[in-house]
């Protein structure tokens, strides 16, 4: 099945073609320039730069799949979560084309896009897997058994792993967006200098909202200033710290549920040292580790498109007064 993906939850606006499970396109229009002056992302801004970038994106994502509006015959669009003015933009763009065309159109969820990612390398995972969900707005542990199939293993009680690294950048003034600067600069510091605290050891939840406070003390007691000599190597150990409880949690949930297949996705997967702290734990764990490629770790519309097609392969699509949800947890659904 031939099916266009829509993607425009946060401040990325993308469009993606694929068919029969495979990528024929994959084309995003970033709005960090926009957004970098604020240090973080300015819902109105980003509304306004979804509509002036929508019908372009989708026409290169046309283009190089060498295919015309015409030639389609689904869409997929993500529905929810994010933020309510930036979904609305793809969310109409997708009932437009699905009316005009006469094609069914379905709302997918962010969160089971980004899960679904890990199925558009040449290694998939088989089910069931435990998948970490980590970005700027979540970080969930879920035993995956089916498409649509999810149970809850772990969740933030607070603040999601993506924010603590972008409030800590902010803080530090160290540009934006904050977990690429702080990956970045990390890799010349020591990530063992400093031991910041990592929080709620017993559980299988997370908490990032002390780590932020450990870091503000820090900061407040070298009076707002950190010398450029010691920078690395604090935002080395504030990074790992948030890495360790990520590794720890999801390897302890996976062994506990009996399952030996990992998948990390979302947009603080594309951390380098995230990456290579669970290629090393798994391998001693004797686990298997599936991380998409950072093109598809970050926001991206062909994730979107691949479970859409999953969805209208099934029968599943949904009406043109569909609306866009801020807030939409995985929960287990028929297909």
């Amino acid at each position: 099945m031939l099916v266009l993906g829509i993607e425009s939850s946060c401040d990325e606006t993308a469009a993606a073609v694929v068919r029969d499970g495979k990528l024929l396109s994959n084309v995003i229009a970033s709005q960090i320039k926009d957004h970098s002056a604020y240090g973080g992302v300015v819902p109105e801004i980003a509304s306004r730069k979804h509509m002036e970038a929508i019908s372009p994106v989708m026409a290169q994502a046309m283009a190089d799949a060498g295919m015309t509006l015409k030639d389609m015959e689904g869409i997929a669009v993500t529905r929810g979560p994010g933020l309510i003015g930036s979904l609305l933009v793809g969310l109409s763009a997708a009932k437009a084309l699905a009316y005009g065309l006469n094609i069914p159109f379905v709302g997918v969820n962010h969160l089971e896009g980004h899960i679904m990612a890990s199925f558009l390398s040449d290694k998939k995972p088989k089910f069931p897997f435990a998948a970490l969900v980590v970005s700027g707005g979540h970080t969930n542990v879920y035993r995956v058994s089916n498409y649509h199939k999810f149970q809850l293993l772990g969740q933030t009680r607070d603040d999601a792993a993506g924010e603590a690294f972008d409030k800590a950048a902010k803080l530090l003034d160290l540009g934006y967006p904050g977990g690429v600067v702080i990956d970045k600069m990390a890799k010349s510091g020591n990530p063992r200098a400093f031991d910041f605290p990592r929080a709620m050891k017993d559980s299988p939840d997370f908490s990032f909202s002390g780590l932020k406070t450990s870091l503000l003390t820090m900061f407040k007691k070298r009076g707002g200033r950190i010398s450029s000599e010691e920078m690395p190597d604090i935002v080395a150990s504030y990074q790992e710290a948030i890495i360790d409880v990520l590794v720890d949690k999801t390897l302890k949930a996976a062994s506990e549920n009996n399952i030996t297949q990992i998948v990390v996705c979302g947009g603080v997967a594309a951390n380098s040292r995230l990456r290579q702290r669970f290629t090393e734990a798994t391998a001693r764990a004797d686990m298997e580790l599936f991380i998409p490629p950072m093109i598809l770790c970050t926001d991206n519309a062909a994730m979107i498109a691949t479970l859409g097609e999953i969805m209208l392969t099934n029968g599943r699509s949904d009406s043109l007064d569909l609306n866009a949800v801020s807030r939409w947890p995985l929960v287990e659904r028929p297909l």
